[in-house]
């Protein structure tokens, strides 16, 4: 007992020296979240629909870090205003919570600009691709759904989206404050949990669980990435900081995370072929280009 009591001092600790700075920067970033999501939203909504722009500006707006977008996405494409590679690239692009994790963490963050320039340009890969297999499987033709079930996700001509986890009737700075919070309680106690499990079953057998310094890494970080939660990215970049995951698992997770936007597909969208198409493609895509990076880093 004395021992357990030793290690879970050492892990809090460990998850104080890494989390206390975290929080203002996680407020600063949700503030500016708060801002875009409040003052800009139908905007992005037009752009995502938008045949000019298409998987490109689907792919820039992904990388935002906020759930929105994939939800928008989802919903756009159940009524046929996009493409099912607008969408990919929109889920591609999305970390949900990635991105304030690495910016806030003084060891990872010079890989903040390579993930991101990763993710953009393999999102709009990936959309051409997902679209190429739609049009010569037919998979594009599928029968829509053509109505959407009461007070869920509704659009009318693709002008309106509503998302508890986005929607927000209360003020920018105290919705703001919430999501930051919220989100730095989380990571404490993610990286407690962590930070315990390394103490008690070491280091060395915890990179064997999650095989560690192999190229199948990848596709298992990729099955954590479909989770429909922003704890699947909170725990792989968690991991990456602590040095469990390299650099080409850490971008699979998030290239196959899509936060709640995959489960608003599955909702929305009446087609489970295509639902299903989408997540196998995604799936796929994100492991490979996870081993591709882990081969040549």
């Amino acid at each position: 007992m004395q021992e357990f009591f030793h290690h879970l001092t050492h892990a809090l600790t460990h998850t104080l020296e890494h989390t206390w700075y975290i929080l203002p920067i996680l407020l600063l970033i949700y503030l500016l979240i708060e801002v875009v999501e409040h003052k800009a939203m139908d905007k992005v909504r037009r752009v995502l629909a938008s045949d000019g722009f298409g998987i490109v500006g689907a792919a820039a707006l992904g990388l935002f870090p906020q759930c929105g977008f994939s939800v928008a996405a989802a919903n756009l494409y159940a009524e046929r205003l996009i493409t099912a590679g607008t969408v990919a690239a929109v889920f591609v692009a999305t970390s949900d919570e990635a991105f304030p994790i690495l910016l806030a963490s003084p060891e990872r963050v010079k890989w903040f600009l390579p993930l991101l320039a990763l993710k953009f340009v393999y999102a709009i890969a990936v959309g051409f691709l997902v679209n190429f297999i739609f049009r010569i499987t037919k998979l594009d033709l599928a029968k829509q759904r053509e109505i959407h079930a009461h007070g869920e996700h509704i659009h009318e001509g693709g002008e309106h989206h509503h998302c508890s986890h986005c929607d927000s009737k209360s003020g920018i700075i105290s919705t703001a404050l919430r999501r930051g919070l919220s989100i730095f309680a989380f990571l404490f106690v993610t990286s407690f949990i962590l930070h315990l499990i390394i103490d008690l079953i070491g280091e060395d057998k915890l990179g064997t669980l999650m095989m560690a310094d192999s190229i199948f890494q990848p596709f298992l970080t990729a099955l954590i990435g479909l989770i429909p939660n922003c704890a699947a990215s909170v725990v792989a970049t968690e991991l990456f900081v602590s040095g469990t995951l390299g650099f080409g698992s850490l971008a699979a997770a998030l290239s196959a995370g899509a936060g709640v936007g995959m489960l608003v597909l599955f909702r929305v969208n009446r087609s489970h072929r295509q639902n299903f198409a989408l997540l196998g493609l995604l799936y796929i895509t994100s492991a490979l280009l996870g081993v591709v990076i882990e081969i040549l880093i």
